[in-house]
């Protein structure tokens, strides 16, 4: 049995499912209108103190906004870290999509009782500043767009625990001390040095804006750090993020091996130490060179589906209004040379909005795009490494000799190599999706048999599949998957697989209410559970598969092609929130495939 290395043969094994047909994205302006009701956020009155208040009553004016840096600002001297971070899943988090259609599905179920859950994590510093909860995001301020910003980390003083995403940000302008883990830091030295560094601590005078100091936070370093938005419970009981959980009883903890060592270390999903990096590049010169340097990109396995106009955060990109890039059609090719030289000669006829009118304009557009898709690139490439860093394939092992007519046995072990929570971890029941795709190919190279294969939609053929349903494939009886799912007791009293923890059959219309008992002790409120698929730290499963022998008709050699496959939402789900077909569409064409290879066998008479 000789594995081989061409992975090319994968091309033929498997069927692509990704959607055809791009909604416009005004379409996406004219729904998230709707849903905000046109309106603009209504902020609270002026309070501009930056010290010394528990709550800063927010203000719509400059002067309050400038209490909240914007990490475009931190970026003018921590270039670096701004770059890692502007493609990362921290960044994404007040911008995407599928993130705004689930909280307003949520908050459609709940009847508004669920109020700031959600976007007290995903848009802590604009729910601090008191922006509605509904406000579309071209109406937001810039640090609310950012989502987990720079000052959602580095201007928290205090030391929290799990509270469900409510920590509490320090307002204070540029100048103000940040708050990190003191460790090897000259700010001191660059302060007593103005001149030479071309820095300011005030408005006055001339140079770069730099804050007086650094202040020692020891939590900043630590995975307690991230319990507050990593540990959370909605308010029926259910706990939809448990990673804390899952990494408080790990190898990993015992090892004290930190979430920061594996997702901000320089070897992706491995705690194997830190790169070296300058901390600061200020008036032209490297601050503290041979520093320990935190990876920003946060490395983990999601990904962007956002107008790549809009993410990742780029600063030039920012000269041009949300609306306007929502507005602007980069997959039909606008700004491209062939698209523009099509519009010169008259071959098609495109009615622009009046801001993409000049084919100038949009040839910059699409230069600020084709950056941003480099960076959505560069961070698939890690994506691939953090998942084939965290787990092992080890296989096919084959029960017997294969035979034409004769059933072929088959198996793979699949094993969790993090010691410091499940895989996949993250959000449990509808996200994120694993699993594994298995193909066998006859000498002719025909697919005769295959495991782990998608529908129309690009959804796994299980029991959400709309295929499945309308009988036009078979459901995979072999799929091996390790997707959490939540199930509901329906009338009957039996149990059926759900999007999200609502009981349906018991109420079409229903209410969500926080529970009357102390469920966040029993993790699920009644009626309600999870099924958990995932590998816990460094466990292990054993995939097992059988090709039946009708289907194996001819003596010669085979290809047994795998892979894994990883998406950070399943396309029912999307539907099921009101997703539109560009966000499905986005969705299916980043799947991740993983531990893909194939082996060759020799079938003999």
């Amino acid at each position: 049995m000789k594995r081989l290395s061409d992975i090319s043969i994968l091309s033929c094994a498997f069927a692509s499912a990704l959607l055809i047909g791009a909604a416009f994205e005004q379409n996406f302006i004219a729904e998230a209108e709707a849903e905000g009701n046109g309106k603009k956020a209504v902020f609270g009155a002026a309070a501009k103190a930056s010290k010394g208040k528990k709550v800063p009553v927010a203000a719509v004016d400059d002067e309050t906004l400038s209490l909240y840096p914007t990490a475009a600002k931190c970026g003018e001297c921590h270039q670096q870290i701004y770059d890692e971070w502007s493609s990362s899943q921290h960044a994404y988090a007040s911008i995407s999509p599928m993130f705004h259609k689930f909280e307003q599905k949520f908050q459609d179920l709940t009847q508004g009782t669920v109020g700031t859950f959600c976007v007290r994590c995903h848009q802590q510093v604009g729910t601090q500043l008191g922006e509605a909860r509904q406000t579309p995001l071209w109406e937001r301020s810039q640090i609310s767009r950012e989502g987990v910003t720079c000052i959602t980390c580095h201007r928290v003083k205090e030391q929290y625990g799990k509270v469900n995403g409510e920590r509490r940000v320090e307002p204070g302008k540029i100048y103000e001390p940040v708050y990190g883990s003191g460790e090897k830091s000259v700010i001191k030295d660059v302060l007593a040095d103005k001149e030479t560094y071309s820095v300011k601590t005030s408005t006055d005078g001339r140079g770069n804006d730099i804050h007086k100091g650094m202040i020692t936070n020891d939590q900043i370093t630590k995975s307690e750090f991230c319990v507050s938005c990593h540990q959370v419970a909605v308010n029926l009981g259910i706990k939809l993020e448990i990673v804390w959980e899952q990494y408080r009883d790990s190898p990993a903890r015992k090892a004290g091996v930190t979430c920061q060592d594996c997702h901000m270390g320089k070897v992706p999903g491995k705690a194997k130490g830190y790169a070296t990096a300058p901390s600061a590049v200020v008036g032209g010169k490297k601050i503290n060179p041979g520093r320990k340097h935190a990876n920003h990109r946060f490395i983990g396995p999601g990904y962007s589906i956002a107008h790549p106009g809009i993410f990742p955060h780029n600063t030039k990109a920012q000269a041009v209004s949300m609306k306007d890039w929502l507005r602007f059609d980069w997959r039909a090719g606008w700004g491209t040379t062939e698209f523009e030289d099509k519009v010169a000669d008259g071959t098609i006829k495109v009615k622009f909005p009046k801001r993409w009118a000049d084919s100038l304009d949009r040839e910059e557009a699409r230069a600020l795009i084709d950056e941003n898709l480099a960076k959505l690139d560069e961070r698939d490439k890690i994506r691939q490494q953090v998942l084939e860093n965290g787990s092992s394939v080890d296989g096919p092992n084959i029960k017997g000799d294969p035979k034409v007519g004769k059933d072929l046995a088959f198996s793979y072990k699949i094993k969790n190599t993090s010691p410091g929570h499940n895989f996949p971890s993250g959000s449990l029941g509808a996200q994120p999706q694993l699993w594994v795709n298995v193909a066998l190919i006859d000498p002719d190279g025909k697919n005769i048999w295959e495991s782990g294969y998608i529908d129309r939609q690009g959804d796994m053929a299980d029991l959400h599949s709309l295929d499945v349903a309308a009988g036009r494939i078979k459901k995979d009886q072999q799929l091996v998957h390790f997707q959490t799912k939540f199930l509901t007791t329906n009338v009957k009293g039996t149990d059926r697989e759900m999007y999200l923890p609502v009981n349906f059959d018991i109420d079409p219309l229903p209410h969500l209410r926080p529970p009357g008992i102390p469920t966040t002790v029993l993790n699920h409120p009644p009626l309600v559970r999870m099924e958990n698929h995932s590998l816990p730290p460094l466990g292990e499963k054993v995939a097992k598969y059988k090709v039946p022998g009708k289907l194996i008709t001819k003596p010669g050699k085979y290809r047994l092609a795998f892979r894994m496959r990883s998406r950070a939402e399943p396309i029912y789900f999307m539907r099921f929130v009101g997703s539109t077909k560009d966000m499905e569409q986005s969705m299916n064409e980043r799947i991740m495939n993983f531990h893909a290879f194939a082996v060759e066998l020799e079938v003999k008479d």
